[in-house]
């Protein structure tokens, strides 16, 4: 079974970062990094006691006991991949699409890496039932599949998987003797908390789940790169740790003094970082609301975005007018919508998907653009999406995606 890799343009190598969230760094976070800045001190492969500690207490607060010694941390989420996959060994299998920085990573260990299907309702975690064909069809030519990477809170389809959805490929999973990797980056960002149930894999299959969670995704700026990951509480998870542990050394891959610091204070979740994400993520979900109806009305097709920054947006049935464009694939879209928005819109061929579909991630906080105060006001503001600079925002995305579909209807054969 030949390798999933897009065609056409070329091999999609690096894809796009995490998206930001377009606001301020909050005050008392800048505080930590700033009093940390004369330390000259490096911290130790794998996180200090600070950090660890931190990290244990985020994950028992979320139903999943944790000691020090079951975790690592590292200067983001890709050196923590990066190590698993080495440490693991075997082909890979994820789902499609996929986080984009997933798949290169196997990719420069020379490891093949096998997209898998997901269910129409969400993304991030691959369909049970195309999960044991891939792995039977893998095995049978040969291949020797051990890790399987999925994400519950999902980039880029901005989806939660529910929990009965997740039990089922999880069994196939364990069927199949795989090994996984929980991406939960977006965990702390759904959008309705009180009304979707987001259960992570490592509350089911304690034994056989890694858990990887990049600190950008909720509690820190992106540019200050910091990750950890929780592994099982056995001997084999164990022997992984120190594995994973190796790597990272001969990656020297350390976290920032100054910036381990703010991690482990992000991660007691004081007042104010609680406050500043329930916020943030009160704000993101309006604006990808706002987003969406644009989208959609304009004959777009979109699942409604549950978690994270962003969504993900087919526009295959605007291809008639975006054929006039010289739109014929996701990096024509890409470069197509990127000029027509101002903004990034990385196709999804840079998530694993098909090049010819056109489909593309949006983030939310390029829609926030502004100046400090502008940008700080949209968290106060108990009607962000009318701030001037957000309306404008939304109305300048809203005329082209409604300019797309009025191209289309000229462009639709008659009937």
């Amino acid at each position: 079974m030949r390798p999933t890799d897009p065609e056409g343009h070329g091999p999609v190598r690096y894809g796009p970062p995490l998206p930001g969230d377009g606001l301020p760094v909050l005050p008392e976070l800048a505080a930590v990094l700033a009093a940390a800045a004369g330390r000259s001190g490096s911290e130790p492969i794998g996180g200090g006691h600070g950090l660890l500690e931190a990290a244990c207490g985020y994950w028992d607060r979320r139903g999943l006991p944790t000691g020090p010694e079951q975790v690592v941390a590292a200067p983001g989420a890709p050196a923590l991949l990066l190590a698993l996959t080495a440490a693991l060994g075997g082909d890979v299998l994820v789902p499609r699409p996929c986080a984009a920085w997933w798949a290169p990573y196997a990719r420069l260990l020379g490891r093949p890496v096998f997209h898998v299907a997901t269910p129409a309702e969400s993304g991030g975690v691959p369909d049970p039932y195309a999960l044991l064909e891939t792995v039977r069809r893998v095995r049978d030519e040969g291949g020797d599949p051990r890790l399987l990477v999925l994400s519950v809170a999902d980039d880029p389809t901005a989806t939660v998987t529910p929990p009965e959805a997740l039990h089922e490929t999880l069994e196939a999973a364990t069927d199949e003797g795989l090994h996984l990797v929980s991406d939960e980056t977006w965990r702390d960002t759904v959008h309705a908390p009180h009304d979707t149930v987001l259960l992570s894999p490592a509350e089911m299959l304690p034994d056989q789940v890694t858990v990887v969670t990049d600190l950008s995704g909720a509690h820190l700026p992106p540019g200050w790169p910091a990750a950890v990951a929780r592994f099982p509480a056995h001997d084999a998870g164990n022997g992984l740790h120190a594995r994973v542990l190796d790597v990272l050394t001969a990656l020297g891959a350390r976290i920032a003094g100054p910036v381990a610091l703010a991690a482990g204070y992000a991660l007691e979740e004081p007042a104010p970082v609680t406050e500043r994400i329930t916020a943030a993520v009160r704000l993101h979900a309006r604006v990808a609301a706002a987003a969406h109806t644009a989208a959609v009305d304009a004959g777009a097709v979109a699942r409604p975005p549950q978690a994270g920054r962003h969504l993900y947006i087919d526009l295959g049935p605007l291809r008639a007018g975006l054929s006039a464009h010289d739109v014929g694939d996701a990096q024509d879209l890409e470069e197509f919508l990127a000029a027509r928005l101002g903004m990034p819109a990385p196709g999804g061929h840079r998530f694993g998907d098909d090049l010819g579909a056109l489909r593309v991630r949006l983030s939310t906080g390029p829609l926030l653009a502004g100046t400090d105060e502008e940008r700080a006001e949209c968290l106060t503001s108990p009607s962000p999406l009318e701030l001037p600079h957000v309306h404008r925002a939304l109305i300048h995305l809203k005329s082209v995606f409604d300019d797309l579909r009025d191209e289309a209807q000229r462009w639709e054969p008659p009937r």
